[in-house]
């Protein structure tokens, strides 16, 4: 039986795609390895998003070469987003095979014929209707799982190459759905991810997203219930509501701005103003109070001036997320922003970077010791990384917690009082 070892890069939906492919190979006969001394067969799932994403990858491709030369069968592979952007630009990196995001329930075909012939092999082509029907992916770890609800995208923002490496949207059937929702809470995993490029734009049928969440609130299996990506400009009244009234449904919503000017926003082509995010977010903090708001940002976006810059920079004081993901911007070919004139300069862009950053920090560290004195259920996932006495896991508003415990706790959900805030961790004790 031989090994695969596949090493993740980029977003969650990236982490889901890897748990498909090995439900696919295991299903095919192949052995799934997190030890990549044993492997037969090495595979990047990969991320476009940003340019140092892929060079990653290309230097990982090239540490495994002296590997391969003392292991002639050895196989390497590449797939995800890299994969269907670059396709056969990759033969002369010493890769083996290239399967895009549409063509992975082709790995056992493929693998099959490197055996019988070491050629490469391009499998790029975009299926506009794949979802991959009765595959179940192998979920791995204990405690959280991703169910994977949709694929593609249709927004085009300027800056993003995902719609041309993932294609367009459609949905997965609802039925499909609740049946591998409380299929992993039987196995155990009783914090669910529902993931989409845009989950917000899920429909099937009669069933929007709204609904689809409502139906997976009744599933008795689960406990925790959360979901990403959301875009501003679909986050709709009823979805707000359907989070207010669930019991499973998170107090937690990672809500991309990007950007808190209206010009900006507008050049990325992101749908909505600086205005309506801001209402969005006050629709959010008057309907879920205790509300946990994290977001993406970036510094340095073609033509941003000082002052939209400063835009940004203001609405992060106002707003005040509970954590922000800040990137200078990266030009990836095939987009329009990056042939748009006025690039920024890279010293500009990591300024600006680093004013975000250390805002954000401060922003965090303020809002994590509101949190002292608050009494929290965390779902304990695994033993303190400094310490076996201590134990950590998740809140309901997804903030890391760690406090005195033994491994008996693992697995469990406890009440935890919060006594001390550090960086982006809360300490606590235990109540019961």
């Amino acid at each position: 039986m031989k090994q695969v070892f596949i090493e993740t890069y980029g977003c969650q939906m990236n982490v889901s795609d890897s748990e498909l492919v090995i439900s696919i190979l295991e299903n095919s006969g192949y052995s799934h390895t997190d030890e990549i001394e044993q492997a037969d067969i090495i595979i990047f799932n990969t991320c476009s998003v940003r340019e140092h994403a892929e060079n990653r990858v290309l230097g990982r491709i090239a540490n495994e070469l002296s590997r391969k030369k003392q292991n002639t069968d050895l196989k390497i592979g590449v797939i995800g987003c890299m994969a269907q952007r670059m396709g056969r630009n990759l033969n002369n990196k010493d890769v083996d095979f290239v399967v895009g995001v549409d063509q992975y329930h082709k790995l056992p075909q493929i693998l099959a014929e490197l055996d019988e012939k070491s050629q490469f092999i391009n499998e790029t082509t975009i299926d506009k209707k794949q979802i991959y029907p009765d595959i179940y992916p192998t979920h791995q770890g204990n405690f959280n799982a991703f169910v994977t609800i949709m694929r593609g995208c249709n927004n085009f923002c300027t800056y993003c190459i995902v719609p041309y490496t993932r294609g367009r949207e459609r949905s997965r059937p609802t039925e499909d759905i609740l049946a591998e929702i409380d299929r992993v809470g039987q196995a155990g995993f009783k914090d669910v991810t529902l993931l989409g490029q845009n989950v917000n734009s899920y429909h099937y049928q009669d069933v929007n997203f709204a609904k689809l969440l409502q139906k997976a609130d009744q599933i008795d299996s689960i406990k925790r219930l959360r979901f990403v990506t959301s875009h501003p400009k679909d986050l709709s009244d009823e979805v707000i509501g359907v989070m207010a009234e669930s019991d499973k449904v998170c107090e937690h919503l990672h809500l991309a701005m990007q950007s808190g000017n209206d010009e900006v926003l507008r050049r990325m082509n992101r749908g909505y103003t600086a205005a309506h995010f801001y209402e969005i977010v006050q629709k959010l903090r008057a309907a879920i109070p205790n509300i946990a708001i994290t977001t993406d940002i970036i510094a340095g976006f073609p033509g941003e001036t000082d002052e939209q810059f400063m835009d940004t920079y203001k609405m992060m004081q106002k707003i005040r997320f509970d954590y922000a993901f800040t990137f200078k911007y990266s030009p990836r070919a095939g987009t329009k922003a990056a042939q748009y004139p006025e690039q920024i300069p890279e010293e500009t862009r990591l300024k600006r970077l680093q004013k975000l950053i250390k805002l954000q920090q401060q922003i965090t560290l303020e809002k994590y010791q509101e949190q002292i004195g608050k009494i929290k259920e965390i779902y304990v996932e695994r033993l303190s990384k400094k310490s076996d006495k201590e134990v950590a896991g998740k809140s309901r508003d997804f903030k890391i917690t760690v406090f005195p415990g033994s491994k008996a706790l693992i697995g469990k959900f406890v009440q935890v009082k919060i006594t001390d805030a550090v960086g982006w961790t809360l300490r606590g004790e235990l109540t019961e």
